[in-house]
Formats: structure tokens, sequence, C-alpha cells
């Protein structure tokens, strides 16, 4: 395997692979779906490096093409369980040996708690913590006699602590970039491409990069972006940060684009937005369980329509005028 094709891919555009792959080989791809598929495999080397990457591993394991395709069937269904047996765990266990560490399956698949994409469920812990995990998300919980830590894998938390009995533990939930010391606090913690996002919501919380011997405390009201090297600047957590835990997306003149991307987290397949109309701006309300309702909900206030050409491929593209009539 050359540098290329072992490169990690993210968890969205693998699963946007899956679902071009899905889609091609039932043998009903339209010549529109094709010049789709055309047209997102050249957008990006990245999405070059997926397609390969599947190749690969039908290749390498040499999964029959009934089995492996029942397997990623099963995959992309609401539920996102494993289903299919061997094959799908060979497949899923292949991407995250050819993808690398970052991408998903092995982490996620194998955590104590986790949720498929747009579920949201509520830990009840004994110590009297309560914990949301938003849309695929996955967590370890690992309690001792010394401490109280959570290990966020994949996607993001709520965290409100509980002490019951006077438990003195520290509360932690640590990740690839560094962990995150609760003061008797409410908080969110999200995994993004670019580090750990912390988002105070009441009380403080110390954040301690991996790679760094400092120690900063974050205090209500503050975000903080975590790497392995350190901390970004803290900034003023945003309207609505935590509007999720209650089913809602709270935007204030967000860019459609970044829209866009956030109700893709919620809904499998592939979400998309025309560079047309990109950085048109919005500012609402739109809830997370439908986002099917969400995307309608741009109708009336923006110069956009949306097109649907299979059902793991969705753009919000430019609006076209009627054609004028004589």
């Amino acid at each position: 395997m050359n540098a290329f094709s072992s490169k990690p891919v993210s968890a969205r555009v693998l699963d946007a692979a899956i679902a071009w792959q899905l889609c091609l080989d039932c043998g009903n791809g339209s010549p529109v779906e094709r010049a789709e598929f055309d047209k997102w495999y050249a957008a990006d080397e990245e999405h070059a490096r997926a397609w390969m990457q599947l190749g690969m591993l039908d290749q390498r394991f040499k999964i029959a093409p009934g089995p492996a395709r029942k397997a990623l069937l099963q995959r992309r269904s609401g539920a996102r369980k494993l289903g299919g047996g061997l094959a799908s765990i060979v497949l899923l266990a292949g991407v995250a040996l050819l993808a690398g560490t970052r991408v998903l399956p092995v982490d996620y698949w194998l955590a104590d708690e986790r949720t498929a994409t747009g579920e949201q469920r509520t830990l009840n812990l004994d110590d009297g913590t309560v914990i949301k995990l938003n849309t695929h998300s996955a967590v370890d919980v690992r309690f001792d006699d010394k401490r109280r830590l959570i290990v966020l894998q994949e996607g993001e938390i709520f965290v409100e602590t509980g002490h019951k009995n006077n438990d003195a533990r520290p509360f932690l939930v640590q990740t690839e970039d560094g962990s995150l010391r609760a003061l008797g606090t409410r908080f969110l913690v999200r995994r993004e491409d670019q580090g750990t996002r912390l988002s105070v919501l009441q009380s403080a919380v110390a954040a301690h990069a991996q790679g760094s011997n400092n120690e900063q405390v974050l205090h209500e009201g503050q975000q903080v972006l975590m790497h392995r090297n350190g901390l970004d600047l803290a900034s003023a957590l945003p309207p609505g940060a935590d509007a999720w835990t209650r089913g809602m997306l709270v935007v204030d003149n967000a860019r459609l684009a970044d829209l866009v991307k956030e109700l893709g987290r919620y809904r499998s397949g592939h979400l998309g937005v025309s560079a047309e109309v990109a950085d048109l701006r919005i500012t609402g309300s739109f809830p997370l369980n439908d986002t099917q309702l969400a995307l309608t909900a741009l109708l009336p206030t923006l110069p956009v329509q949306i097109q649907q050409h299979t059902p793991w491929w969705v753009t919000v593209a430019a609006k076209v005028a009627p054609a004028k009539t004589l």
C-alpha cells in the first residue's frame, strides 16, 4: 500500500464512499447519478483515497459481492447495527486498519456505550453523574478506587457531574488530545478534526493537553479547542451551544455551509451544499430528530432548493428561476 492510499480518511468521507458504492453496485445507477459520483470523486483527493481503500478491502479480504453489499447496507441503516455476521465485522475492521486509528470503526464499535447516527442517549452513572451522548458518539466508562474516568472515543457528550456519598474521586474526561478535570460542573466535550472542544456551561473545568505540562482552568461561558500540544485561546461560548441536548440546533448568522455540515452529523450519507450558496447567512432553530424538516425550513427564507439524487446523497443548491413563458 502506498503513502497516498494508507493516509487516513474522515468518517464522514468514508460514509459517503460507502453510500456511493452501494448506489453504483446495485446496478440501477442512472447517468445523472454516475455524473454526480464522478463530480464527488474528483472534488477532493480524500474522496479518491476513501474509494481506493474500499476497493482494496474487497480485494484483500475477498468478500463476496452479495454479503459485502448486505453488510454495507446494514451499516447504513438507521439503527447502524453491525448485522451481516462475519462479513460486516471483517469489512469494518479492515476499513479501520487501512484508514488509520483516527477513523471510526474499531474504537467506536468496541466502546462501552455508543449512539447511532441521529441517535441521542442519556446515561445515569453510579456516582450520580448524568452523561448525554450526541449523534454517533462513543464512550468508555472507567471508574475505580482512585478516579472516575470517561474516555470519549468519538462524537460529543454533555456531562453533569454527580457526587453521591460525598464522592471525592476526581472526575476526568479523556480524549487523544488530553484530559479534562471537572470542578463541580456541567460541560460539553466534542471531538473535532482539529482537536477536542471543551464548552463550560457551569462552574469550571481544568484542561490539560497531552503534550503539555500546564493545566488551564476554563470558567462558565468559555470554550476552548485542545490539541495534543496545547490549547487555543479561550473564547466566549456561543448561544445555544447545548441546544442539541434538547433536540435542537440553534444558529445565529451562521454560514449555510456550516449549518448543513452540522445537520449532516445527524443523518446517514452525504449532505452537501453548492458553492454558489455556501456563504449565505442563516439564523434560526432547527430540529435534529428530523433533518429533512430542518432542510425544508430553509426554503422560505433562502434562495435555495433541495436536490436529492439518492437516499444517501442530498445537496442544498441555488434555486433555479422558473423559465419565462412567451
